[in-house]
């Protein structure tokens, strides 16, 4: 039965092969991914996540440089790149288009098993980070 070390690997690993078939595989189907962006309750929404993610950014590639090594909860620490040339939901419910930018957010994840499968992961990064290297502006412009 893999452990939460080993599930963690494997998720990194099909995302970066765009593989969202072999993520769900490492998740029950009651569980639960929280994000920036949002909780992701089962399996069909946690498809819906990465499938979105994966259209926005197609190049996506996590590179981890940092793993705790207790087995459970497994804690990574990764930076995300990718280009976005497809549409991204912004926090406000738009859709930001493609803007042909490159990314790099640095993050980090922690994940728990259940039963040789995920029942919790927990992905962190800086939303300010990410929405600013797209250009989206949050702040409004200084008065005149």
């Amino acid at each position: 039965m893999a452990d939460a070390r080993e599930l963690a690997d494997e998720v990194l690993s099909a995302v970066n092969d765009h593989d969202v078939d072999r993520v769900l595989r490492c998740f029950r189907s009651d569980a639960v991914l929280v994000t920036p962006i949002g909780v992701a309750e089962g399996r069909e929404q946690i498809a819906w996540y990465y499938e979105h993610l994966i259209k926005g950014f197609p190049d996506i590639c996590m590179t981890v440089w940092n793993k705790v090594t207790c087995s459970d909860p497994a804690f990574t620490e990764w930076t995300l790149t990718g280009t976005h040339t497809g549409p991204f939901l912004l926090p406000d419910g738009e859709v930001l288009e493609g803007t042909g930018r490159r990314i790099t957010v640095r993050g980090c994840g922690a994940c728990t098993v259940e039963d040789g499968r995920i029942v919790t992961h927990r992905d962190y990064f800086d939303q300010l980070e990410l929405l600013s290297q797209l250009g989206f502006e949050l702040l409004p412009p200084p008065p005149p």
